[in-house]
């Protein structure tokens, strides 16, 4: 510990503070925030960091009966008050019953801090309206300073009303999500949350440069090295190094004297730039090609280097065809048969509520233990073994709880290496948590892209020819897989599909909510809606006589006789400051599978445990296996326990690609038959039809100890394609959406609102209907920010990101949410154990896309940049 640490915790003087009813006196550091009074010091780690600027919202208490947020709050400023946390409320709160019992939530982990708002908010109103029913507005005005990126506005709003109306002052039924009353009242304990006895806290030292050689690193003697073997950073924020203290005041001071010498080599920052002959190569060798970062989910396929672009990777059918045919129109001056045009997409940044973070120990026997925020447990602790040099059953993973990840937490990222790293040299348990402007600098972001589009129809209006080419901006990575996935949209018409790489000293990509989808979407999806209005056709009756999917067949149906689209106004033809237009887009995605999903169940004490090694972060998880498990038994909820979140039991897929309920549901129905068979011939006799629960549950009496483990079985007629990609299977049937968005545009300040969402989602069967409601309505909310707010931007000189926080990075709020009515049709894959997929990607694809189709018919004007700001709208309506 520095000298300075230990002279603030001398001049630490104690106070009085009444926290949850109980006087207290406790100490404080003079320039310590309330959060990390009540986080640290007392141990209520309900109280959530995240942005530590107010933005969010997530560290709420009550002070004195009034909302404050803790992250601005001075710790001393609590001296003589009465303070009262989330696990103050003791889950009594009609408040927290109502999120419960609506599914107003999905990670958690803003979750606190919403119900503390929330709960003065009806608190307030039942004094002074009684019990009745707030509107929207009022709802949004009171809750606007609360962030949820997993998009859960919708079942708080329900929650709020409720709440407000007394429909939730008594005793609810089990919720629809089995954690729901761990994450309401602050006791799910997430990676960030963990404290065991003599933790360190870790830092780390990123470089300052764009691109440079470290000669050396000095200043302080105990450090860990995370410098790549040729000690060459290549981009602004990359670990170099990290430091532990015994307080993360004492880390952050170690690390303030740590000295980089840097050899500080020419950059490549600004992507206009990095395509031109003399732009310094950020790989220059093919070995250092092999080792760059990928931002794709899947494998990545060989191409051809040209300085700083990578490609084209293709995936073509007849393409010279198509590419000749395009050129012979063009040369024909053909304006109303072929639409070209060049779209633009900026990165758009993950930023999960809770950071990257690891907690690492080693024990006597020389096993690794990490508890980490995840979204693959398995695959972190297979990675961490290969990485230290120990066997698999040394590293024990665990993420029990986990606070948003959409595609940015699937391996083994710095934060994991340096902790572990760093609790070995100190032989005592380690923390790392980024900070958020870390997470917004080296977190992950979707890459952004540069579409150029032709397409072409024939005189009978059919799809004659399709050629796109996509670059993608990600940074030091590559694998941008955008074009490619155009190949399965609208039959079988010739199309030259080609992807490339534009590859920057900036941080790397990550994957992203269903990569590549979006920036396709937003590509294809208006042109095609231009060829639609150049034909002088209805958007979705072109869409539907191109597209011989069945299942998007009936969801265009639908869509088309919504008194929504119905009734729209014609495409500009509105005058006036507010205008009002309808849009729509398609989109589709793979049906993923992790073959090897298992899960076990064990009798303990009465109750069936099931354990996976997969993880929940928000998407229903622990929902899914266990109403698989009480329907096949015909068991109360409350006889069903899912333990999920650690290594050391059966394999469980990772939470990406759409791939997990659809992998365990069926694995853990079929652990439940196995149940039965085994617990005897007394059940064959006594209970011989599916459901009588009440003879199961005498014989868990009786069969303590008992296990069995179930497997996905294979699907019916054959259930995958010959491929397999990044450690899953491609089963048969892509899954479709089909959105139909409605905005207003203010013409005067260049702000679009958007009203009203109609989301048709196509996955089969729904598993867990709560759980897809909410994932469907978060995937629109995450769409609606791409298309409107969200921006990653970094500085064209330095490298520097700006927009590292989360009042520049702008994610959306309650206040901007429209009503949202989500359809499921449930037909299509009867094929599949189950009957339906995975669906949390297919639900955001086609939202940006419907958005920029909507500008267009309010205004006339078609916007080809995401997102669609104020001032880009205002220059495209310029006469």
């Amino acid at each position: 510990m520095d000298a300075a640490c230990r002279n603030r915790k001398r001049a630490a003087a104690p106070m009085d503070v009444t926290v949850n009813g109980t006087a207290r006196q406790v100490g404080s550091e003079p320039d310590a925030t309330a959060v990390h009074l009540v986080r640290e010091t007392l141990g209520l780690t309900g109280t959530k960091l995240v942005c530590g600027a107010g933005v969010c919202g997530a560290c709420t208490v009550h002070v004195d009966g009034v909302p404050k947020v803790a992250c601005l709050t001075p710790a001393a400023a609590l001296e003589g008050t009465s303070v009262t946390t989330v696990e103050g409320l003791q889950g009594k709160h009609p408040v927290q019953r109502a999120f419960a019992a609506h599914d107003a939530l999905q990670c958690g982990y803003c979750t606190p801090g919403f119900v503390m708002e929330a709960a003065a908010f009806v608190d307030r109103w039942r004094a002074e309206h009684g019990d009745s029913d707030p509107s929207r507005a009022e709802i949004a005005a009171a809750l606007a300073g609360h962030l949820c990126r997993c998009g859960a506005y919708e079942g708080i709003y329900a929650a709020v009303a409720a709440a407000c109306t007394g429909a939730h002052d008594k005793d609810d039924a089990p919720p629809p999500r089995v954690e729901a009353m761990q994450k309401i009242t602050g006791q799910a304990r997430y990676t960030t949350d963990i404290h065991p006895d003599g933790l360190l806290d870790g830092v780390i030292i990123r470089s300052r440069h764009a691109h440079a050689r470290v000669r050396s690193v000095s200043g302080v003697d105990e450090l860990v090295d995370l410098l790549p073997a040729d000690r060459t950073v290549r981009y602004v924020g990359q670990p170099i190094a990290a430091v532990a203290g015994e307080t993360l005041a004492a880390a952050e001071a170690a690390a303030e004297r740590v000295q980089v010498d840097y050899e500080v080599l020419p950059a490549t920052v600004d992507l206009g730039r990095a395509e031109l002959p003399d732009s310094p190569v950020v790989y220059p060798t093919k070995e250092e090609r092999k080792q760059a970062p990928t931002s794709s989910e899947g494998l990545g396929l060989p191409a051809k280097w040209n300085g700083n672009v990578r490609g084209p990777v293709q995936m073509n059918w007849r393409g010279t065809l198509a590419q000749k045919r395009i050129e012979q129109a063009r040369d024909q001056g053909e304006d109303r048969r072929l639409v070209e045009a060049t779209y633009t997409a900026e990165p758009q940044a993950h930023t999960s509520l809770e950071p990257h973070a690891c907690l690492a120990s080693w024990d006597g026997d020389g096993d690794l233990h990490l508890w980490v925020s995840t979204q693959a447990i398995g695959l972190v602790a297979e990675r961490a073994a290969e990485r230290f040099g120990l066997r698999p059953g040394q590293v024990h993973a665990s993420a029990v709880h986990v606070g948003g990840g959409f595609g940015s937490k699937l391996t083994l990222t710095s934060e994991i290496v340096a902790a572990a790293e760093l609790a070995r040299m100190h032989a005592a348990p380690v923390r790392v948590v980024l900070t958020r402007a870390e997470e917004l600098t080296d977190g992950g972001y979707r890459p952004g892209t540069r579409a150029d589009i032709a397409l072409l129809t024939d005189e009978d209006g059919k799809l004659a020819a399709l050629t796109l080419d996509v670059h993608g901006d990600g940074g030091t990575s590559t694998g941008s897989g955008v074009a490619a996935l155009a190949r399965f949209m609208y039959g079988h018409a010739p199309r030259r599909l080609r992807d490339y790489d534009i590859v920057t000293h900036r941080a790397p990509a990550t994957p992203f909510r269903g990569p590549g989808g979006p920036p396709l979407a937003w590509v294809l999806e208006q042109t095609v809606d231009e060829t639609a209005h150049r034909r002088g056709e209805d958007p979705i009756a072109l869409r539907r006589r191109w597209d011989g999917n069945s299942k998007r067949r009936a969801l265009y149906d639908v869509a088309a006789a919504l008194p929504m689209w119905t009734g729209r106004p014609a495409t500009g033809s509105q005058t006036g400051r507010f205008r009002r237009g309808v849009g729509v887009a398609a989109a589709n995605w793979m049906y993923f599978l992790d073959p090897g999903t298992q899960v076990e169940l064990t009798v303990e004490e009465g109750t069936v445990v099931a354990r996976t090694a997969t993880q929940d972060m928000g998407q229903g998880s622990r929902s899914v296996i266990a109403d698989a498990i009480a329907a096949e038994l015909g068991l109360p909820a409350d006889r069903v326990r899912v333990d999920i979140g650690r290594t050391g039991t059966v394999h469980g897929p990772a939470s990406g690609g759409s791939r997990t309920a659809t992998s365990i549901a069926p694995a853990a129905r079929d652990a439940a038959v196995r149940l039965r068979a085994a617990l005897g011939s007394a059940l064959a006799a006594r209970a011989p039809a599916r459901g009588t629960g009440g003879v199961v549950e005498q014989l868990l009496a009786d069969a303590e100890g008992l296990r069995v483990v179930g497997k996905r079985p294979r699907d019916r007629r054959g259930y995958v394609t010959p491929v397999r990609l990044g450690g899953v299977l491609i089963g048969r049937g892509f899954t479709g959406a089909v959105h139909v968005t409605e905005v207003e545009v203010d013409t005067r300040l260049g702000r679009t609102r958007v009203t009203r969402v109609w989301g048709g989602i196509a996955a089969g069967r729904i598993i867990s209907p709560a759980g897809a409601l909410s994932q469907c309505q978060g995937g629109v909310i995450q769409g609606i920010g791409y298309a409107l707010y969200e921006e990653r931007v970094t500085d064209p000189l330095t490298g520097v990101v700006l927009s590292d926080n989360l009042e520049d990075y702008r994610i959306p709020g309650i206040g901007d949410i429209p009503e949202i009515d989500i359809h499921f049709h449930e037909e299509g894959f009867d094929h599949v154990d189950g009957g339906g997929v995975g669906l949390g990607e297919v639900s955001t694809m086609p939202v940006a896309a419907s958005v920029g189709n909507a500008v267009h018919a309010a205004t006339g004007w078609r916007p080809h940049h995401l997102p669609i700001r104020p001032d880009r709208l205002l220059e495209g309506l310029r006469p």
